[in-house]
């Protein structure tokens, strides 16, 4: 059920014990968890050990201004919205661009030992300050092509992927990281436009979709997305959606309205997440106490998204599909 951050570059007695706890279906890493490749695979090794079970392991690597892991073994990658530039002048070119940089992305997480990114961003890029560069293109036809570009090549390193953030969060301004975000346009708005992406990696096969902390009085009852039965009603109804639902961070300020910890697991597992992200340490122990109360979520859903077996791609072809991104995009590669 939830999904949780860790303080540092190794496991500490309480994260053992944290791990160990049934209500912990997985570990988000951040770059507070990553210093090179061999810590990190130390650990990876060390979150499994301690699990004793079956954990996903996951983090953003979205690429541009949010990717967790940067340096060895890992390329900088560019944000979404060059993909999107790139559109505008050559759209087959861009599409290929969208699928090796999820080959990349993906072949270089799993050779790393984790199950998947929380990507690629299925939002409007219209000025909302969340999404900014994250999101590929304002166009909804245009970010529903590229989206299923990018599914497909994570399908392709052997990886699930996550479309976020339902029903989508480019179209206002609010950044609901920092405060209340509130999107007053009718269903209808949804419906033509910001679901088109949504419907769209659905369709290419996408595993999971994270919600929006954000409001839509015309989809639901008030309260954020994540933790709006009606809203998560829609996914499931409207758009067809049969795989894992998940909240965004529980820390952020777009969710205060539902009250402290407690109450915000409560309400996001309540109305249909199945993973609670939790990522900021401190937190953890007293979303374990929550999530106690709360009924489970049967493991056999949430390991849709583990990676299996080795890296659908070799050395040889990640360097070829580095090369051919690079040329496309002007990925700055390290060793």
């Amino acid at each position: 059920m939830l999904l949780i951050g860790l303080p540092g570059l190794e496991l500490g007695a309480a994260e053992r014990a944290w791990l160990g706890d049934p209500a912990v279906s997985g570990v988000i890493l951040f770059a507070r968890n990553f210093r090179d490749g061999a810590q990190l695979g130390a650990l990876v090794a060390a979150i499994r050990g301690a699990a004793g079970r079956p954990l996903l392991l996951a983090v953003d690597q979205e690429g541009g201004p949010v990717q967790r892991l940067r340096g060895e073994g890992f390329t900088d990658l560019p944000p979404l919205a060059a993909i999107g530039a790139l559109h505008r002048e050559d759209p087959e070119r861009a599409r290929l661009a969208a699928r090796l940089h999820a080959r990349v992305m993906a072949t270089e997480l799993r050779r790393a030992g984790l199950d998947l990114s929380l990507a690629p961003v299925a939002d409007l890029a219209r000025g909302n300050r969340a999404i900014g560069e994250r999101a590929f293109a304002a166009d909804p036809e245009v970010c529903a092509g590229l989206v299923t570009a990018y599914v497909a090549g994570m399908a392709e390193a052997g990886m699930a992927a996550t479309l976020k953030h339902f029903p989508g969060h480019g179209s206002i301004a609010e950044d609901s990281h920092d405060e209340t975000a509130c999107d007053p346009r009718p269903l209808a708005a949804f419906r033509e436009e910001d679901w088109r992406p949504f419907r769209a990696g659905i369709a290419a096969g996408a595993a999971a979709v994270m919600m929006a902390h954000l409001v839509c009085p015309a989809l639901g009852d008030g309260r954020p997305a994540g933790a709006s039965p009606p809203v998560v009603a829609r996914l499931r109804e409207e758009l067809g959606f049969a795989g894992i639902v998940m909240s965004d961070d529980l820390a952020m300020a777009g969710n205060a309205m539902l009250g402290a910890l407690p109450a915000r697991v409560a309400a996001h597992r309540e109305a249909g997440c199945e993973l609670i992200l939790v990522c900021r340490p401190e937190q953890v122990p007293e979303a374990l106490r929550a999530a106690a109360r709360l009924p489970p979520v049967e493991p056999e859903r949430l390991a849709r998204l583990a990676a299996t077996g080795a890296s659908a791609r070799g050395e040889a072809e990640l360097r070829e599909d580095r090369a051919m991104l690079a040329a496309l995009l002007d990925t700055r590669r390290r060793p």
